[in-house]
């Protein structure tokens, strides 16, 4: 793999589908306009992957989640807006979540870089949409959590 940044990084993510929706950051801007991506991301040294999870969840879209079960596991090589153009190794955990009943779509404390705001959108509309990794919207239905966890190997 060319342009590969060293080391590989566990990034922790939420789905969270209620209603026929899944919940999503949307992001703007970084040379990639409009783009969706599943909350969560990476795992410090000595945090656990709930607790890096529920960290990432509170600063992105404002609250904790519970978890339910382990979903997926997948590579991710993504790429970085960098010169030399590089990428990074992702772990990407993808973890089918719960919100609290209550909860309201909105940003946390500490959003994403780009992030502009927090949605639900419906899942047939995930084709539709530029979702980051792309290869995510075949997951992520109201019956992704009844299969056994699988990893999927390289997702793009």
């Amino acid at each position: 793999m060319n342009n590969l940044i060293p080391g590989i990084r566990n990034a922790a993510r939420a789905v969270i589908v209620r209603d026929g929706q899944v919940l999503l950051l949307r992001k703007q801007g970084g040379g990639q306009g409009e783009r969706f991506a599943l909350p969560g991301g990476a795992q410090n040294l000595g945090e656990t992957l709930a607790q890096a999870l529920n960290r990432e969840c509170q600063e992105e879209i404002g609250t904790a989640v519970e978890i339910v079960r382990l979903l997926h596991i997948a590579d991710f090589f993504k790429h970085r807006d960098s010169d030399p153009p590089s990428r990074r190794h992702l772990l990407e955990i993808l973890f089918q979540c719960t919100v609290p009943s209550g909860y309201t779509p909105r940003n946390g404390y500490h959003p994403d870089k780009h992030q502009l705001e927090v949605v639900w959108m419906p899942v047939d509309d995930l084709p539709l949409i530029n979702l980051l990794p792309a290869s995510l919207s075949a997951y992520l239905g109201e019956n992704s959590g009844d299969a056994a966890a699988v990893y999927l190997g390289e997702i793009e």
